[in-house]
């Protein structure tokens, strides 16, 4: 693999004379220049306006960063020329129409994590690619296996694009001086089992109990069912989560849990579970809500929420195992220990 292959040159083969694959070649190179812009935005943080400050709230409720609108300007600007037929952002209240007869519909949430924009964490920027349906507003109300191409940019220590094609998974980081993306990571593969778990356990006792079961069951380590000690992780940023995954495999999970609002998770369907879902996959990783495969989940609403558990494809089979099993609910409340959990609930 050559280093100095840019993002360019990877995308030269793709299209041809089918206009939906260079559709798509069009529209990952708009999004990359976006990012490039946006990565500019963040490396200058306070010095360019941006301090992380709240701006409102968007259509869905959550809390609207400064660089969430500055980001989302900028993408929309940056496709608003091209043969997209239908945009969906976070920071949007309903689908924006822009040529109705044209190959490809775009979803992105323009800055993942931004409420680690003013401590100096990694935040990103993630984007599924859609073929557009002859009824041009359904082109978010397919399931996520329609996709053609989804990707994610985490702006941290570096800033890297990560993008499949469904053809595997490939990692590109920018060159600061030339301004482009170069490949640094081709075929990427995630390890089948590993010992690393994302999960936020400040809300242990809201979970379901097969992931308090599971969670209990990294905690044992060695003398757990697993037989390995884990470690855990939580960032509060998901594209820092799954570049993560990519590069040394773990599994990540963001549950629905028994709080007022969380009872179908947080993360929205469109934009944010289905093209990380797609990514995971296509690098041999599994994505889940425990009991259902996202990319075969139809979105109702733009907005959806879905719970994502995703990583190594042996932890998320083992999860789903536990959330299907019978016998879970007992083992956890069986008296001392049960091989499954650690405490009694």
């Amino acid at each position: 693999m050559s280093q100095e292959l840019t993002l360019q040159q990877r995308m030269d083969g793709e299209g041809g004379s089918d206009p939906l694959r260079r559709a798509v070649k069009e529209a990952v190179a708009a999004l990359a220049q976006a990012a490039i812009d946006i990565s500019d935005l963040t490396c200058r943080g306070a010095l360019a306006g941006i301090t992380g400050k709240a701006q409102g709230r968007n259509t869905d409720g959550d809390v609207q960063k400064d660089l969430d609108v500055r980001a989302d300007q900028i993408i929309r600007e940056a496709l608003g020329a091209l043969p997209v037929a239908v945009l969906a952002s976070e920071e949007m209240a309903e689908l924006e129409i822009l040529n109705p007869g044209a190959p490809i519909s775009v979803a992105f949430d323009p800055l993942d994590g931004s409420s680690n924009i003013n401590t100096n964490m990694s935040v990103g920027t993630i984007f599924s690619i859609m073929p557009t349906p002859s009824d041009a507003s359904a082109a978010f109300a397919q399931p996520g296996s329609a996709q053609l191409a989804a990707g994610f940019v985490v702006y941290g220590p570096q800033t890297s694009l990560v993008l499949t094609l469904g053809q595997g998974v490939d990692i590109f980081t920018l060159d600061r001086v030339e301004r482009v993306f170069k490949l640094t990571g081709s075929t990427v593969q995630i390890p089948p089992n590993a010992t690393e778990f994302a999960i936020n356990a400040s809300n242990r006792r809201h979970w379901d109990l097969p992931v308090r079961a599971y969670i209990d069951e990294c905690l044992m380590g060695a003398d757990g069912m697993g037989g390995k000690d884990f470690n855990m992780r939580w960032i509060g940023s998901l594209v820092a989560e799954a570049f993560r995954i990519l590069i040394r495999g773990g599994i990540f999970l963001y549950p629905g849990d028994a709080r007022d609002g969380y009872e179908e998770g947080r993360l929205r369907l469109v934009y944010e579970a289905h093209p990380m879902a797609f990514i995971i996959e296509q690098a041999g990783g599994g994505a889940t809500t425990g009991r259902q495969r996202v990319l075969d989940l139809v979105p109702r609403t733009l907005h959806q929420r879905v719970p994502l558990i995703m990583g190594s494809i042996k932890n998320v089979q083992r999860l789903e195992h536990m959330h299907t099993a019978p016998d879970v609910a007992l083992e956890t409340n069986a008296p001392l220990f049960g091989h499954r959990g650690l405490f009694r609930v």
